[in-house]
């Protein structure tokens, strides 16, 4: 249960709050959870169980694990490694965020609900106010200012040009968030599996009680239904099928590392088939029932301002929990408590999330070096989060907003793909099917069936390959609020992007040189890494040059 619990913890995360109901009703409403099963069915659940069986078998991190596999290809470790470095620099900030929230909602009244405060302009403009409020495009609801100009104080910051000082409020959440995750770490997953039958649990019932006070709410049912609504058209849409293929691959989590660290403290004979189809299921079905969550309350502020659902359905990402979501509970009764219990579930939410996260990180760096490392886990976790902490402090400063935009879009964006899809092809046709199927057989005492066999080796592969291409080809412009991004950071992402993934074609020179033999007994290898190397470097030069032309569009 430890270790279930931690991965249910690790798969829903924030992104099944807020991207899920936004992906959804953007792409057809009902209708797309057609081409999102089918992708969880081809694509994400066959990669989630390959992943927990190579953890359990070979009981090791993501870069050693590669000495056993297919040692060409470690540099996907240390990939992996460097994309979680990226993400903990911008999620916990995010989390923070939600900390902040968390203690102002600590008092009488919630410091959304109103206009009358320091930091609001002759703009903020209270939908709830009365019957005669005239709304412009100048206007910004309370909820907003609060976020833009109280939480994140993006009035002090010019941009990424002047990014400005640091928010001292700020960064004391973000201690006090690292502080919890190094204390949940430091001692493995004997402590972290403890933490998570809070942390993951505590989600699903503040979940069905937001659920259960967004039913009763006025206009509640007018969000449903156009949340459910179906729009068959959209499936001959390509965008569709791209949106929900790369929502099942980030949401259940293959190639961060964090399934194989987990599932390498299993029992060798654990269950690991029946632990991929219960996971799965549930982070599907959390996503679903995030959606009513969520739109029951957008049904009702429809109802309350007298306009369409899709008028108050515009914010997406961290803006449909801070600024949409925080709105409705300000003008509910009780507002206080639905305020404080729901940004505790996004609390939870997101920590355990980084518990999975950084302890892929660790697991992978303490077996790839147990000889300077065995002993000193504590020392070695406190350095770690050290460093994340270090390395999230543009985050915090008053444009950091822009930061935690442009690592999130770059940081593990394009890259995790790639290294998934070159995961699955080394495990599948370099290791080989057949003798993965055997490891699986050795540890559950039976083997795998056609159908998981087929989509290990040719069928997520190719939809792996459809998304990469497809995101690499249709980059839409980077926006934040009104801010565009200059064309300078775009490169700067790119950069980011491609400093984790450059490290497999690296390793794999490396290894060539440095294997003993003559070149006639290494010309296999070294025709196996100038393909993929080539590969590589194609992807990489692909999404440079595409960017202007793009960008013009």
């Amino acid at each position: 249960m430890d270790f279930l619990l931690s991965v249910i913890g690790f798969a829903v995360d924030l992104g099944n709050v807020w991207r899920f109901p936004y992906i959804c009703y953007q792409n057809g409403g009902g209708a797309f959870l057609i081409p999102y099963t089918l992708m969880a069915v081809f694509g994400g659940v066959p990669l989630f169980y390959m992943e927990l069986a190579l953890g359990q078998f070979h009981r090791t991190g993501a870069i050693p694990i590669w000495k056993r596999i297919c040692p060409i290809f470690k540099g996907i470790g240390f990939a992996i490694c460097i994309i979680g470095l990226y993400v903990s620099f911008y999620y916990n900030t995010i989390i923070a965020w939600a900390l902040y929230y968390f203690y102002s909602s600590l008092s009488g009244s919630l410091p959304w609900a109103s206009c009358d405060n320091p930091w609001n302009t002759p703009h903020c403009t209270n939908y709830f106010g009365g019957s005669n409020v005239t709304w412009t495009n100048f206007s910004r609801s309370p909820a907003e200012e609060f976020y833009t100009r109280k939480v994140l104080e993006l009035q002090k910051s010019g941009g990424l040009y002047n990014i400005g000082g640091i928010h001292w409020e700020l960064l004391l959440c973000l201690f006090l968030i690292f502080t919890i995750v190094y204390f949940s770490l430091w001692k493995g997953v004997k402590t972290s599996g403890k933490v998570v039958w809070v942390t993951a649990t505590l989600p699903y019932v503040v979940l069905l009680i937001l659920l259960v006070r967004g039913a009763t709410l006025p206009g509640a049912w007018r969000g449903v239904v156009f949340y459910l609504r179906p729009d068959w058209g959209k499936l001959l849409s390509t965008a569709v099928w791209v949106d929900a293929a790369a929502q099942i691959f980030f949401s259940l989590g293959p190639g961060f590392g964090v399934l194989l660290a987990l599932a390498s403290y299993n029992h060798f004979h654990n269950n690991c088939y029946r632990d991929a189809l219960v996971t799965s299921t549930v982070n599907c079905l959390t996503s679903f029932l995030s959606g009513f969550v969520i739109f029951t309350v957008l049904g009702y502020m429809a109802e309350m301002r007298d306009v369409e659902v899709e008028d108050v359905a515009r914010d997406k990402g961290p803006s449909l929990l801070f600024i949409t979501y925080p709105e409705a509970i300000a003008n509910m009764v009780g507002s206080t408590f639905f305020a404080i219990i729901f940004f505790l579930m996004m609390i939870t939410l997101g920590l355990d999330s980084t518990f999975g996260g950084l302890e892929a990180v660790i697991t992978a760096v303490m077996d790839e070096y147990p000889q300077v490392l065995a002993g000193r886990r504590e020392l070695f976790v406190l350095g770690l989060i050290t460093v994340c902490f270090l390395g999230s402090l543009s985050t915090l400063t008053y444009g950091g907003a822009y930061v935690v935009k442009l690592l999130e879009e770059f940081g593990a964006g394009c890259s995790i793909l790639a290294v998934v899809l070159l995961e699955t092809i080394a495990v599948s046709w370099f290791y080989g099917i057949q003798r993965f199927s055997h490891d699986v057989k050795a540890m559950l005492g039976f083997t795998p069936g056609l159908f998981w066999k087929v989509c290990w080796v040719a069928v997520s592969p190719a939809l792996l390959a459809f998304i990469v291409v497809s995101s690499l080809l249709d980059q839409p412009p980077l926006t934040l609020f009104d801010y565009q991004y200059p064309e300078w950071s775009i490169l700067v992402g790119y950069l980011i992007g491609a400093s984790s993934f450059i490290c497999i074609p690296f390793y794999m020179v490396y290894k060539l040189v440095w294997t003993p033999g003559s070149l006639k007994q290494k010309q296999n290898l070294v025709l196996l890494g100038s393909i993929l190397s080539a590969l590589v470097l194609t992807i990489i030069l692909m999404a440079v040059c595409v960017y202007k032309p793009v960008r013009r569009r």
